[in-house]
């Protein structure tokens, strides 16, 4: 069963991964557009269909022990005060 998952999520991310070069338009959505909203909320969601990219912090929150370590990680920067404009100059404004 876990190879049969493992071999589905791949299957879903090379298909993403694959998307047209027209997909940067302002007509995002399709395949990626509903794993952004369905794995990473609705910001995420909304944000790359406004032309953003999804951040290496929120792919590895799909993985599940390492998720742990990013969600405590994304807390602190949360308690520290850090904006989307903190993160557009850290990050770039590709992601933010």
């Amino acid at each position: 069963m876990k190879k049969i998952l493992a071999g589905a999520m791949v299957a879903l991310l090379l298909l993403g991964s694959t998307a047209p070069a027209l997909a940067i338009n302002d007509q995002r959505g399709g395949v990626m557009g509903f794993i952004a909203g369905c794995c990473f909320g609705i910001r995420s969601g909304g944000a790359y269909n406004s032309g953003k990219e999804i951040h290496w912090r929120e792919w590895v929150m799909l993985i599940p022990i390492a998720n742990v370590v990013f969600a405590v990680w994304n807390g602190i920067d949360g308690a520290n005060g850090m904006t989307s404009a903190d993160y557009a100059k850290k990050y770039g404004a590709s992601f933010y």
